[in-house]
C-alpha cells in the first residue's frame, strides 16, 4: 500500500529473463519441463457452510502443484526486484530484476503460475514458473496493484488502484474482457463470498467498504468506516468478514449476509493493522499490525485476542503467507528490507532474512488447496 508510508513518517512465454533484467547472485537452474496446456476453467463445488478454507489444510496439494520448487518469493518495492528464498534454508537463492514497483506475487488460479503486479512505470504483471523459479517476459498491464480471480476461473481481477476501476481479463493471456468502475478511491484488498458470486473490496483512500456483485457486475452496497481499510479475509463459517484497519489499529467484523455491508464490531489489535491470514486449521486468525513490529492471534470460534507476538527489537510486519504445514508465519518486513518468520505455535520469531528494499506482498508456494483467489494467500 503506497500511501501508508505518509502515516508512517496473445500467448504467454514462461521461459528465462531477458539478460538485460537478470541481477542474481546465484543462477536458476534451467527448465526441463515441457510448456504445460492450458486447462479449460471449470467451476468449484460448493464446500459447505462450516468451513470454507476445508480444501486448504494441511497436506491437501492439487495435482496441479506437481513439480513446483518450494520457495517464498518477495517482491521488493523500492528497488523493483523479487527475491527468491529456499524455506528449508532461510536463505535467498537469487533475485530478479521486474518492472517499477512491484506490490504482490500472485498465484494463478489455477496453480500453473505466479504473476508479479508492478503497478508503476511501464506498469506491468511478470510471470514466474514455479517449476524453476524463473520469470517471463511481463505483460504490460493498466494499474495492476493487486489480483485476483473469480472461483470458476474464468476471470482474472486487476486491481487499477489510481483508476479506480476493476479490470476482468484472461486469466491466462491478461487480454482485457472488461472493466467495472468503482465509487471509491483506492480500491485495494477484498475476499469472496461463500458463493463466490460478489466480494467485500476495501478502499483505502476514502475510508469505504464495497460489496461487489461480480455475477451482475455491480455495486450492491458501501459502507462508510473512514481510517484506511486494508486487507480483507471472511471467517471459515462464511458469517463475518475481518477488515483490518490501518489507522484505527484494528480489524472490523462485518455482516457477511447482506447486499449492504454492517458493522458488527471492531477488536483494537495493535499499531498499523494491515494483513490478515488464516491458521492452516482455520481456527485462528493472524493480523500483522504493522506500526508496531507484532501479530495478533484472534480465536475464530470466540472473535477473541488469544495472544500477541512481539519481534524482537520492533519491526513493520506487512504481507505474507502461512506456510503450507500451517507451523510457520512468513511476513514481509516493508520498512525494515527484511522478512520475518514467526512459528505458528509459540509466536517465537524463528529467523529474520535479509532482503531487497520495501518487501511487500510475499508468497509461499505452492500451498494447499484446489485453486487460487488471488491475493498473497488466499486458497479454496
Amino acid at each position: 500500500m503506497r500511501a501508508a508510508a505518509l502515516l508512517l513518517a496473445g500467448g504467454l512465454l514462461i521461459g528465462g529473463l531477458p539478460g538485460s533484467l537478470a541481477t542474481s547472485s546465484a543462477k536458476p537452474p534451467a527448465s526441463t519441463t515441457a510448456k504445460r496446456p492450458t486447462p479449460k476453467p471449470t467451476a468449484p463445488r460448493p464446500t459447505g457452510p462450516l468451513n470454507i478454507y476445508a480444501h486448504a489444510r494441511a497436506g491437501m496439494f492439487s495435482p496441479a502443484v506437481k513439480g513446483a520448487l518450494t520457495r517464498v518469493y518477495v517482491p521488493n518495492g523500492k528497488d523493483n526486484t523479487v527475491s527468491v528464498i529456499d524455506p528449508h534454508t532461510f536463505k535467498v537463492l537469487w533475485t530478479f530484476k521486474v518492472d517499477k514497483e512491484p506490490q504482490h506475487v500472485v498465484p494463478s488460479h489455477d496453480l500453473k503460475r505466479l504473476w508479479v503486479a508492478s503497478d508503476q512505470g511501464r506498469q506491468s504483471l511478470t510471470p514466474i514458473d514455479p517449476a524453476t523459479s524463473r520469470p517471463g517476459q511481463a505483460v504490460p498491464t493498466l494499474d495492476p496493484y493487486n489480483l485476483y480471480f473469480t472461483p470458476d476461473g474464468r476471470h482474472a481481477v486487476v486491481v487499477a488502484e489510481n483508476e479506480q476501476k476493476l479490470d476482468f481479463v484472461d486469466p491466462h493471456t491478461i487480454k482485457p474482457q472488461f472493466s467495472l468502475k468503482v465509487p471509491c478511491k483506492g480500491i485495494n484488498h477484498m475476499d469472496f463470498s461463500p458463493s463466490g458470486q460478489s466480494v467485500l473490496a476495501a478502499c483505502e483512500f476514502s475510508g469505504d467498504l464495497l460489496h461487489i456483485d461480480f455475477a451482475g457486475r455491480k455495486v450492491m452496497g458501501s459502507l462508510h468506516i473512514g481510517g484506511m481499510p486494508q486487507d480483507v479475509k471472511l471467517s471459515p463459517d462464511g458469517q463475518v468478514y475481518y477488515v483490518a484497519d490501518m489507522m484505527a489499529n484494528g480489524v472490523y467484523l462485518i455482516d457477511a449476509s447482506g447486499p449492504v455491508p454492517k458493522k458488527l464490531g471492531f477488536i483494537a489489535t495493535g499499531k498499523g493493522a494491515h494483513g490478515l491470514y488464516p491458521s492452516r486449521d482455520a481456527t485462528r486468525l493472524f493480523i500483522s499490525n504493522r506500526g508496531e513490529g507484532s501479530v495478533s492471534v484472534l480465536d475464530f470460534a470466540t472473535r477473541k485476542l488469544i495472544a500477541k507476538w512481539k519481534i524482537p527489537g520492533g519491526g513493520s510486519p506487512d504481507m505474507g503467507s502461512v506456510s503450507p504445514d500451517g507451523k510457520q508465519l512468513w511476513l514481509s518486513g516493508r520498512y525494515s528490507d527484511v522478512v520475518y518468520v514467526f512459528d505458528t505455535r509459540s509466536g517465537k520469531v524463528l529467523k529474520i532474512i535479509k532482503v531487497g528494499k520495501g518487501p511487500h506482498g510475499l508468497t509461499y508456494f505452492p500451498q494447499p488447496g484446489r485453486y487460487s483467489l488471488g491475493h498473497t494467500d488466499n486458497y479454496r
